[in-house]
């Protein structure tokens, strides 16, 4: 994990096409800006790992079907 200091205004960029810039400094909170090209996805990672979660049940729904169908 690389971790930087940034100052309210400051901005990192990711892989030349992705900006952070942070927006506002509040105690302990954080306020991020994010700008990306509309096919890259952004989630906040407790969402991501939801959606993770829902798809491997969702395959593996689909494969007990599959499984269940070749069987007879």
């Amino acid at each position: 994990m690389l971790a930087l200091s940034r100052k309210k205004n400051e901005a990192i960029v990711i892989n030349n096409n992705v900006e952070v810039t942070i927006l506002e400094v509040k105690g302990d909170q954080v306020k991020i800006g994010i700008s990306a090209p509309r096919e890259v996805s952004i989630y906040r990672k407790e969402v991501y790992l939801q959606i993770q979660a829902a798809n491997k049940e969702a395959v593996n729904a689909e494969g007990m079907d599959a499984l269940k169908n070749l069987l007879g």
